[in-house]
């Protein structure tokens, strides 16, 4: 089995032997200790080799309350064409790995899962996953006095895996929010919630890095730990030493599908962005530059003059967008936002989308071997902020270019919407290796446009080292270093 990123089923026995399931990513949550962890160490004797830990009692017994089970139910509709996910193997119902199955005709089958969540207000506001109410007819939340509520979904947002929930309560425990921009790696976290159903289960480790990129459309710099988190802890809260919020549980790296030392917290400073826009509107919009974009690396770093690999490569500048607007080119490097440095295309991708609609951002940009600055006005995303294309990781070696192109024919201009190009025919030597194939379209190098044969060799023509191949593949445009020695 390949590692990957899961979401993780919760769902109850009596609706898997219904041959119906509901996809949830859970997390179970590391606490934390009213006791700072030097303070605690700081308690064993001098010279003596004991190390004591945190003790989360009292924040387990404090801040407990405040961690709530939410189950939700519903029905999906099958017909005898339609496919649906059932779990692979009975013996493994939180396997992420899922067979087909075919219906035999019309039908509508129950859906059940489990999930965690935890309440911010009071009054009733609570905050969970958006993938663990997602498709739900109902939304049922038990508290650990084991009352139980029908909850109002009053918002979700998918691009954050971000809900929020209200319950008809008043007076209720909450939690406390910090403020996760402050986290440090090594620092101890606590996670509360209901793996596998086993309600305000108590989980501990450290914080392994911060401001991690997935590869997925999520709008996150999530917050990586060890703390074991599985099935049923989704939307459960991330604790500091000092008994605050500061992550919700969502995702987990792994190869079977359960918890393997990797798991991964929705900041709750991105969280409380979404939640104010799902109080106040009932939707969330996120901020849009209109621009293609991929990471950079050594190769095109050298071949852009830059003297290391970092920002974010525009390879497409949608039309009459922030981007366009604000006079973004194809092949300029997006170093900074507001002077902070990018370190990649999904850091961008992230930090636009959390940006609100008609926020003016200054933009240091890469164009020519010089830096510049350019002021734009986000527009509002309908569907992502940033389109990233995938990475091309295969490096090439050494030798000439090695392709054989020909110009786009009319018809082919007409087809595809591109209006100049080179049709790649047959790759070999360095462009082989740097992944060049047969039917790629060669648009620009080093941000120059080709449209004869005879333009690609003056482009090509005396240099060294490596220069960036614009290539059209399918839907995407990405730059591919191609070192010709």
């Amino acid at each position: 089995m390949n590692s990957r990123y899961v979401p993780l089923l919760a769902g109850s026995a009596a609706a898997l032997a219904l041959g119906a399931s509901l996809l949830f990513a859970a997390y179970p949550d590391a606490g934390a200790a009213q006791q700072s962890a030097a303070a605690v160490a700081a308690e064993a004797p001098r010279g003596s080799s004991t190390v004591l830990l945190p003790d989360f009692a009292n924040l387990a017994d404090q801040y407990g309350p405040a961690v709530v089970n939410i189950s939700v139910s519903g029905t999906v509709r099958t017909g005898s064409q339609m496919q649906i996910p059932l779990p692979f193997g009975s013996e493994d119902p939180f396997s992420d790995f899922f067979r087909r199955f075919q219906v035999p005709g019309p039908q509508e089958r129950p859906v059940r899962g489990e999930g965690s969540g935890f309440i911010v207000d009071p009054e009733g506001v609570i905050l969970t996953n958006a993938h663990v109410i997602d498709g739900a007819d109902e939304v049922t939340v038990k508290l650990t006095d084991r009352r139980e509520f029908t909850a109002e979904v009053v918002g979700m947002d998918k691009r954050t895996d971000v809900a929020v929930l209200r319950i008809d309560a008043e007076d209720l425990p909450a939690v406390r929010l910090g403020n996760s921009d402050d986290v440090r790696v090594g620092q101890w976290v606590l996670a509360i919630g209901s793996p596998f159903g086993f309600e305000n289960s108590v989980t501990s480790g450290i914080i392994s890095a911060k401001s991690r990129t997935l590869p997925s459309d999520a709008a996150v710099p999530f917050i990586q730990t060890d703390v074991a988190v599985n099935p049923g802890n989704s939307g459960g809260p991330l604790f500091d030493l000092d008994g605050r919020v500061i992550g919700i549980n969502s995702q987990i790296y792994s190869r079977s599908g359960g918890y393997q030392g990797i798991s991964f917290a929705i900041p709750i400073n991105v969280a409380m962005k979404v939640q104010e826009q799902l109080l106040a509107h009932g939707k969330v919009e996120h901020g849009r530059l209109g621009v293609g974009v991929q990471t950079m690396s050594q190769d095109l770093a050298q071949a852009f003059g830059l003297e290391r690999p970092y920002g974010a490569l525009v390879t497409q500048v949608e039309p009459d967008s922030a981007a366009e607007k604000a006079g973004l080119k194809q092949g300029d490097v997006l170093l900074s936002i507001d002077g902070e440095t990018v370190a990649d295309s999904a850091a961008l991708a992230a930090d636009i989308a959390g940006r609100a609609p008609g926020t003016e951002v200054e933009l240091e940009v890469w164009r020519n071997g010089k830096k510049r600055q350019i002021e734009a006005r986000l527009g509002t995303d309908e569907q992502s902020a940033v389109a990233t294309a995938a990475d091309n990781e295969d490096a090439s070696s050494s030798g000439k270019l090695g392709i054989a192109v020909r110009p786009l024919t009319a018809e082919e201009r007409e087809r595809s919407g591109i209006e100049r190009g080179l049709v790649v025919e047959q790759a070999a030597g360095a462009a082989a290796r740097a992944g060049i194939a047969r039917g790629d379209v060669v648009i620009a190098v080093n941000g120059e446009g080709v449209e004869s044969v005879e333009d690609l060799r003056e482009a090509v023509s005396g240099r060294s080292g490596t220069v960036a191949l614009l290539v059209q593949r399918g839907p995407m445009q990405i730059y591919v270093p191609v070192e010709l020695g």
